[in-house]
């Protein structure tokens, strides 16, 4: 133990001459009024940008008169978005499901499927982000939140990066986090085109995306966030019809995939062990692979995550 503790402060002390080393010999320290100066400038800076008027995925104008110190999230999207953003003092409740990150198995859960309603009025939150794909658990709770004097934030259901992006801009203008989410939005971008980068000059290759097996099969479609992954990376995507079909095992035969990519590890099994798939070519040949299910359907901070596991998946000779 006392081994231990002799490895810890070690490093402790290394650290802290690391940072002694990387300092301005000639620069001279802050004093304590010129500290409570920076700090009033940033509180003066963050007032100004208050009140905050954005609108949202329903056509309404959504004002703050200033920086919301109680926020809830409803969708796990949302959720990644403002922890990134360096909220996760604010957030004081999320979605059931929410999993990322992990700090968020700290916050209080507001429900999933449905809301409980009068648990997000509890919480006093001022600002719920709620999310458009998920309008049909929002709509009922939202004239009972509005009511109670609740400003419920509808997030539109990005289908490509640029309104993803939009998406975080805007939670940053309602959250006085403009800067994080231009530098959130520009670290994306930046490692997409190193992804991108990678891959270029590659021959296309395409995919059968499938998002579930049971009961019945389900691929990712035209105009949908995958589907727009899938063509960052010159990958084509062989499912035809728009957003997310489903197929019946017959069809999902006669489809034929050179690759197929699933979303939920035992969904591999499911593919791999059933007699009725063993004659399609993506399974006679191994080309059945799984990538990360909340980064390649979330459109949050993870995008390019997300795309860099298809692109490893995809392109295994480049990204080893």
């Amino acid at each position: 133990m006392k081994k231990f503790w002799s490895i810890i402060m070690t490093m402790l002390l290394a650290t802290g001459l690391l940072a002694a080393c990387g300092q301005d010999d000639n620069k001279e320290p802050q004093t304590q009024g010129e500290q409570q100066t920076e700090v009033q400038q940033e509180t003066d800076e963050l007032a100004a940008a208050f009140p905050a008027t954005v609108t949202d995925a329903l056509g309404r104008e959504v004002t703050l008169e200033r920086a919301p110190e109680k926020i809830i999230s409803l969708t796990p999207s949302n959720t990644e978005i403002l922890f990134a953003l360096n909220l996760e003092n604010e957030v004081v409740g999320v979605n059931d499901i929410d999993d990322y990150p992990p700090a968020v198995a700290e916050k209080e859960r507001v429900g999933s499927m449905e809301y409980n309603v009068e648990k997000i009025v509890s919480l006093q939150p001022d600002i719920v982000f709620a999310h458009e794909s998920s309008m049909f658990a929002v709509e009922p709770a939202l004239e009972q939140l509005e009511a109670a004097g609740v400003t419920v934030f509808v997030v539109k259901n990005a289908a490509t990066f640029e309104e993803t992006y939009m998406t975080m801009e805007q939670i940053g203008t309602l959250t006085g986090k403009v800067e994080e989410a231009e530098k959130m939005v520009e670290s994306i971008k930046t490692k997409l085109a190193d992804i991108q980068a990678k891959v270029e000059g590659q021959e296309e290759k395409s995919a059968f995306v499938v998002v579930g097996m049971t009961p019945d099969i389900y691929a990712v479609g035209q105009n949908t966030f995958m589907d727009e992954m899938l063509k960052a990376i010159n990958i084509k995507n062989v499912v035809e019809a728009d957003e997310w079909p489903m197929y019946s095992p017959e069809d999902f035969v006669a489809s034929n995939p050179s690759t197929i990519i699933v979303t939920y590890a035992e969904d591999v099994d499911a593919v791999l062990n059933n007699p009725a798939f063993a004659e399609m070519d993506a399974v006679k040949n191994g080309a059945v692979y799984t990538v990360d299910g909340s980064m390649t359907s979330r459109q949050g901070p993870r995008i390019a995550d997300g795309v860099e596991s298809i692109a490893k998946a995809m392109y295994p000779e480049i990204f080893k």
